[in-house]
């Protein structure tokens, strides 16, 4: 501690006389210029000069500094004086009084020893308590607790305890002893587990062998014995069993062992190999007959009355087309016998609902247009004044205006109309309405049962037969609907309903197409021979009405008087020709310029044309002004009912009217 360091005292030098003051490691309060120097322990050598200013209040200063500065110049020290303790009294009673024999002190020789650097880094233990609870006045009572000794009564009080103590510790001896048993017992335990753990694990290693050798010969046995047995569940199945998916996938295993055994039996056979044989072909015999039953079941559900054919198609055939093929592999006679009921039964389903469909479509009303509305036909009842530039709609009955009647065209309703409404329909429709629903209904029916035949026959049969069960099957249907067709066209002269229809069989036969179904091609193109020919002859009884309405004319020019009467207003042919071209024009906006009915048109057009000329000649051949505007309204009339339809002859057209037009207009 502090309080054995004393500058310049060694362990030989003599006692310094005595201090008043008590010793301290700190310097006595001072206002003397004169560092304060910490005594040294005896037996210390001094490490430095140094001193160790205490209570200087310089902090920017070294708290080191000698007595006197080499260069002559000192610092003025200032001290403090407050009502502080005295920290060497505070030390004394912390630390105690000094040894006896170091109480007295050297006289200072000099003031050039202190506290060195080394002293700085001393370490005090005060305990863990501050300066201030050290020198609190309990500090003398702070002392460690010393050991007594014990006495009687001590030893009295605490012999019950003792004696309790004791028999805890035997009775812990006791549960040690029981535990050291049990884990002994535990450990022989172990042993024994372990020897039985590596006897099961020589056991596994050696199943594990005989298994991978049992793998091995059944790898090579395996298909041998399938083929020289056959399961009791298999035979029960085939025999007794429902027909469903189970029973099918059981009857393409009976297939394929009995392939297999064909092909084995060119080579020697076995004793077991040749009593299969027998026992497989009993097999395919009973599943023969069961086949026969189920598809000859089905084949009679389609008779039934009110039976939807397609249900009973994709439910009960689609689903065991598999069946066919075995029929087809192992028996084709009496496939081709089944085949054939189908193909009957079909036949007549599909006659008798067309019939029936047929009879309730020639219960719509329809407009009568016959040789009475041709084009050139006098009748004073159509007879109308037009003004030049107003469009006509025509009423919906007209011959020759087409309404609203190609929205069929662009109707996306594709579903036919049922027989109940049209039992029911009270409205008068044109001849294109019957034709499209019976067409549209046999065109569907006809997609799904060709769509049926591929699906249910092949690939047991190949498409070429195919092909010709369809036609065995629909023929007679097309049939009674050309019959329809005819029927429907035969008296009629509405050349935009037999259009009209052209256009619906062509819509048919590109969706045909589309579904990939040829084999109504024969029908679609039947059908078109049956239109066309009708539509030239009706676009020929309006040339010739026209014509024969243009000879009826007189051929001199008429007088001045009768020009002056006459009016200038377009004629009710023009109007007529004007809608009708209106409606062809409509219908031919995709059309191309190979068809029939450009010529038609073109010839109906000159017809026209004459007629306005040699009428507004016969008319008002006197006045070659109102003549000139008689044909320019005319012309302006036509222009402006075909000016709202596109396409390539629809743009023929009206630059033919125009220039028409314009070269009236200049000779006025």
């Amino acid at each position: 501690m502090w309080l054995d360091r004393r500058p310049g005292q060694h362990p030989g030098s003599a006692a310094p006389p005595q201090n008043n003051r008590s010793i301290s490691p700190l310097p006595q309060r001072t206002s003397s210029r004169g560092p304060y120097l910490a005594p040294q322990r005896p037996g210390l050598n001094t490490r430095g000069s140094s001193a160790l200013s205490l209570v200087s209040n310089d902090s920017s200063s070294s708290l080191l500094a000698s007595a006197k500065k080499p260069n002559g110049s000192s610092l003025r020290q200032s001290s403090t004086v407050d009502d502080a303790p005295n920290p060497e009294e505070v030390l004394a009673r912390i630390l105690g009084q000094f040894p006896s024999s170091n109480t007295t002190q050297q006289p200072e020789s000099k003031p050039t020893s202190g506290i060195t650097e080394d002293d700085l880094d001393f370490d005090v233990d005060f305990g863990g308590l501050s300066l201030t609870e050290l020198a609190g006045p309990d500090v003398s009572s702070r002392q460690a607790d010393t050991y007594k000794p014990q006495t009687v009564q001590d030893y009295e009080r605490d012999k019950a305890k003792f004696e309790d103590l004791h028999r805890s510790i035997r009775a812990c001896d006791d549960i040690l002893s029981s535990v050291e048993s049990n884990l002994t017992n535990f450990r022989n335990d172990l042993a024994a587990v372990s020897a039985d753990i590596e006897s099961l694990q020589a056991r596994s290693e050696a199943l594990n062998v005989r298994l991978e050798n049992r793998k091995a010969v059944e790898k090579g046995l395996g298909p041998l014995v399938e083929e020289l047995s056959v399961s009791p569940l298999v035979i029960t199945t085939i025999a007794e069993g429902h027909i469903d998916e189970t029973w099918v996938k059981v009857l393409a295993e009976v297939d394929k062992r009995a392939t297999a055994h064909k092909k084995n039996a060119q080579q020697p056979q076995s004793k077991a190999l040749a009593d299969v044989g027998p026992l497989l072909e009993k097999l395919i015999l009973k599943a023969i007959e069961r086949i026969r039953d189920f598809l000859v079941a089905q084949i009679k559900a389609l008779r039934s009355p009110h039976i939807n054919a397609q249900i009973i198609q994709q439910q009960n055939f689609i689903r065991f087309k598999d069946l066919f093929a075995f029929l087809q592999k192992h028996q084709p006679t009496l496939a081709g016998e089944i085949c054939q009921a189908y193909m009957n039964t079909m036949r007549w389903y599909y006659l008798n609902q067309f019939t029936r469909y047929k009879q309730s479509l020639d219960k719509l009303k329809l407009h009568i247009i016959d040789k009475n509305d041709a084009m050139g036909h006098e009748d004073t009842s159509r007879r109308t004044t037009v003004l030049s530039g107003s469009k006509l709609g025509g009423a919906p009955h007209d011959a020759f205006s087409i309404g609203r009647r190609n929205e069929l065209l662009k109707t996306k309703d594709q579903i036919a109309m049922s027989s109940y409404l049209a039992d029911e329909d009270q409205t008068t429709h044109y001849l294109e309405v019957p034709f499209r629903n019976f067409n549209l209904a046999l065109v569907d029916n006809a997609t799904a049962e060709y769509t049926f035949l591929v699906a249910f026959f092949s690939p047991a049969l190949s498409l070429s037969v195919i092909s010709r069960h369809f036609t065995y099957i629909f023929d007679q249907t097309f049939a009674l609907g050309q019959a329809l067709t005819k029927q429907l066209v035969s008296d009629t002269h509405d050349g935009l309903g037999l259009l009209l229809c052209v256009r619906l069989n062509q819509h048919f036969a590109f969706e045909l197409q589309r579904r990939r179904v040829p084999v109504v091609d024969g029908y679609i193109n039947g059908t078109a021979m049956v239109l066309w020919p009708r539509l030239q002859s009706v676009m020929d009884a309006h040339c010739e009405s026209v014509k024969a309405l243009t000879a009826a004319l007189p051929n001199k020019a008429g007088s001045a008087s009768q020009a002056k009467t006459a009016s200038a207003a377009p004629h009710v042919v023009t109007q007529r020709f004007g809608q009708f071209l209106h409606g062809v024009l409509a219908l031919s906006a995709e059309a191309g310029d190979d068809e029939p009915i450009v010529s038609s048109l073109h010839r109906l057009r000159i017809e026209v044309e004459a007629f306005l000329s040699k009428h507004s000649q016969a008319q008002l051949g006197a006045d070659a002004r109102k003549r000139n505007r008689f044909l320019y309204n005319n012309y302006s009339l036509i222009l402006t009912i075909i000016s709202d339809v596109s396409g390539k002859l629809a743009t023929e057209q009206q630059d033919h009217f125009e220039a028409l037009k314009a070269s009236v207009q200049e000779n006025s």
